[in-house]
């Protein structure tokens, strides 16, 4: 009897494999974090990254923008914070005789919007429009964003002093939520140990150009989707909408950002076509913040989602 040859490996891009290199050297032990971080970007989506104090989320974000090279900017949310802040002020030039736009920190390519949820709806409400359409609108006037456009927000658990929920219409503009949680047990030994945070961002190299970072994003894009997938999203969606089983079901905006999400997530394992595995992988990140059971005690929706539904 003939042996079947073994089936070739994908081979993962090699600038991907550059930045989850360099993402891991500063971020120790959360690998498949730091894959769904690099996913949700890859895939053009904005990123909520919601855990204790002190856990990594800000370095994360830090980390992110020096290994890709962007523009970054970060914004402190707190109670006091107005939308001018965030967006910018138009000041009178008395030389010119006319209003001069003076653009605020929102105008970079990633954007670190840290503890978003400890200002006002108000101020959270500014990035509603930058996140879904990559523009503001100030006096009248339309402004875009530079491109590549990135928001990663940090949250601090809605249970801690000094926090505003974000409105379900802020949640559902984030393609991903994670969490990072404690370290390992070595993990956090050699953070210990090892060189400060800061020092080692400092040092960090961008992986790729911008150049490279479209690349990746347009192979997203061309990573197929066969129709069986999209079924299966389908099938996902509907039980989400099902009765007597969440308060609100997932939106189209929620269905597209899971297969995108899944596109990005077959690119990182090398591959050209999304598998059923790619779907299970990213639901989680991308369901978790958009789903609340009914059932207050019910502590994963998006686990149980999974479950519910048949893979094809």
């Amino acid at each position: 009897m003939l042996e079947r040859a073994p089936r070739p490996q994908p081979a993962v891009d090699a600038r991907i494999l550059r930045l989850l290199a360099a993402l891991e050297g500063i971020i120790l032990g959360k690998r498949a974090q730091l894959e769904l971080a690099l996913a949700c970007l890859l895939a053009r989506g904005h990123l909520l990254i919601e855990d204790l104090p002190g856990v990594g989320k800000t370095t994360l974000a830090h980390a992110l923008a020096r290994a890709l090279g962007l523009q970054f900017a970060r914004i402190q949310f707190t109670s006091d914070l107005l939308p001018a802040d965030i967006l910018g002020v138009s000041v009178f030039d008395r030389s010119g005789s006319r209003f001069e736009f003076h653009p605020g920190p929102l105008f970079a390519q990633l954007i670190l919007a840290d503890e978003v949820n400890r200002a006002t709806p108000k101020a959270q409400s500014a990035l509603l429009e930058a996140m879904e359409e990559h523009q503001v609108t100030v006096d009248g006037v339309t402004r875009r964003l530079p491109e590549p456009f990135f928001v990663v927000a940090t949250q601090n658990p809605r249970h801690q002093v000094g926090t505003f929920a974000l409105p379900e219409s802020q949640l559902d503009r984030f393609t991903m939520r994670i969490e990072l949680g404690y370290p390992a047990h070595e993990a956090e030994r050699a953070l210990l140990r090892g060189e400060d945070r800061r020092t080692l961002i400092g040092a960090l190299a961008p992986c790729v150009s911008a150049a490279d970072l479209t690349e990746l994003q347009r192979a997203v894009h061309r990573v197929h989707a066969a129709d069986p997938i999209v079924a299966y999203v389908q099938a996902l969606l509907a039980a989400s909408r099902a009765p007597g089983r969440y308060r609100e079901g997932l939106s189209p905006r929620a269905g597209l950002a899971l297969v995108r999400a899944a596109q990005a997530w077959a690119l990182l394992r090398g591959r050209d076509f999304v598998v059923p595995e790619d779907v299970q992988a990213v639901l989680p990140a991308v369901a978790g913040h958009r789903l609340q059971a009914l059932d207050e005690r019910a502590s994963a929706p998006a686990a149980e989602l999974l479950q519910s539904v048949a893979v094809p």
